[in-house]
C-alpha cells in the first residue's frame, strides 16, 4: 500500500493592520508620542528645511515611534539643520541624541534621539533612499 501525500493547502493571507487600527487598539495619537518631534521640525523649519514629513511608525516597526523626514539644499545646510535641531532639543527639552551620524559628509546625517529618529538628506539622496516609500503605511503627523 502507498503511502498518501497530504494536499498542499493554499497559503493564507492576512493582510497587515492599518496604523489607525493598531492606535485605536493601543490608544494611542499623535498627542502620545514624545513632544521632541514638534521642537526638531519648527527647528527644522527655521533653518528653511526642505519637505518635511513626520512618521509616525507606532505598529509599523520597533526601531522608532516617529521619523523625521526632511531635506536642505547643500551640505551646509544639512549640517546648519543638524545643529539647531540638536541645540533646541536640548534647551527645550533637555534631550541629547544618543548619536549623530553623517555629519562631515552631510548627504544624509542621522540623529537618533531613541524614539525619534531625525533624517536629513541631500536632495538627491533623499530621492535614492525614498525612506517615505519603506514608510508608506505609517501616518503622517503634522504640527
Amino acid at each position: 500500500m502507498q503511502a498518501r501525500t497530504p494536499r498542499k493547502q493554499p497559503k493564507r493571507v492576512v493582510p497587515a493592520p492599518t496604523t489607525e487600527a493598531v492606535a485605536e487598539v493601543l490608544g494611542a495619537g499623535p498627542e502620545d508620542l514624545n513632544p521632541a518631534w514638534r521642537t526638531a521640525q519648527a527647528a527644522a523649519e527655521d533653518k528653511q528645511a526642505i519637505d518635511i514629513h513626520v512618521l509616525d511608525l507606532r505598529g509599523i516597526t520597533t526601531m522608532a515611534d516617529a521619523f523625521l523626514v526632511c531635506s536642505g539644499r547643500n551640505a551646509r545646510q544639512n549640517q546648519a539643520i543638524c545643529e539647531e535641531i540638536e541645540k533646541r532639543l536640548k534647551q527645550e527639552l533637555g534631550e541629547r541624541p544618543i548619536a549623530i551620524e553623517g555629519l562631515t559628509n552631510a548627504e544624509w546625517i542621522l540623529m537618533d534621539y531613541g524614539d525619534l529618529v531625525i533624517h536629513i538628506f541631500s536632495e538627491k539622496a533623499r530621492e535614492y533612499y525614498d525612506l517615505e516609500r519603506l514608510y508608506r503605511d505609517a501616518h503622517r503627523l503634522t504640527a
